[in-house]
C-alpha cells in the first residue's frame, strides 16, 4: 500500500506543480489585491478540489467526463471565465497604473477571492477527468474504493493548498520588486494575457 500511496504523491505532486489556471489566478490575486487575498484564492481552490472530489466519489464527475455535451458545456463556460479574468487583469492594470497598491481596497470589482478561486476550479472538466480515469488507477487495492479515493482527493488539496500557498507566500516576499510601478505594470499586463490565452487554450483543445 504504500508502494501505492508513494506513486500517487509522485504523480499528484507533478500536476500541482506544473503552472496553470490556478496559479494564474493566484499570481492575479496577489498583484491586484496583496497576498492575504491570494492566500483567500488558494483556499477557494482547494474547496473547488474537494467539491470535485466529493463528486468523484459520489459517481458524478464519472457522468460528466462521460458526456461530451456536458463536457463541452462546462469547458467553454471554464474558458469565458479565465478570460474574463484576464480582461479584468488587463483593465484594472490599466487603470492602477502606477498608483496601484497591494492592498487592493479600493477595487470593488476584484470580488471575493475565494469565490474567485472557487469557480475557476469548479470550471475546470479536466479535474474530472483526472479524477474519474487517472486518480482511481493509483488508489491502493487494499482499501476501499471510495476510502482510497477520497484519501487520494485529500492528499491532492494538500499538496495544492501547500504548493499555491507556498508560492502566494514567495510573491508577498517580493514584495519591494512588486511594488515597483514598472514590475506591477509588466507584471499584471503578463498575468492578463496569459489568463486569456489560457482560456483559449482551454476552450480550443479536443477533450
Amino acid at each position: 500500500m504504500l508502494t501505492h500511496f508513494a506513486a500517487a504523491l509522485g504523480v499528484l505532486g507533478l500536476l500541482t506543480v506544473v503552472p496553470g489556471p490556478d496559479m494564474a489566478v493566484v499570481t492575479r490575486r496577489a498583484l491586484v489585491a496583496g497576498p492575504g487575498d491570494a492566500l483567500r484564492t488558494v483556499g477557494g481552490i482547494t474547496t473547488g478540489l474537494l467539491l470535485w472530489g466529493a463528486l468523484s466519489v459520489a459517481g458524478l464527475a464519472a457522468v460528466l467526463a462521460a458526456s461530451p455535451t456536458a463536457y463541452l458545456v462546462v469547458k467553454l463556460l471554464g474558458a469565458a471565465y479565465l478570460v474574463f479574468l484576464g480582461a479584468q487583469a488587463l483593465w484594472q492594470n490599466r487603470r492602477s497604473a502606477s498608483h496601484a497598491t497591494r492592498t487592493g481596497s479600493g477595487s470593488p470589482a476584484v470580488g471575493s477571492p475565494w469565490r474567485t478561486g472557487l469557480v475557476s476550479n469548479a470550471l475546470n472538466p479536466k479535474i474530472a477527468v483526472f479524477y474519474s480515469g487517472l486518480l482511481p488507477t493509483l488508489a491502493p487495492p487494499q482499501l476501499p474504493a471510495a476510502w482510497a479515493m477520497t484519501l487520494l482527493v485529500l492528499l491532492h488539496a494538500t499538496l495544492t493548498l501547500t504548493w499555491l500557498g507556498g508560492y502566494a507566500l514567495l510573491l508577498s516576499r517580493a514584495g519591494r520588486v512588486l511594488e515597483r510601478p514598472g514590475t506591477r505594470r509588466v507584471l499584471g499586463r503578463t498575468t492578463g494575457v496569459v489568463l486569456i490565452g489560457l482560456g483559449l487554450v482551454v476552450a480550443t483543445t479536443a477533450g
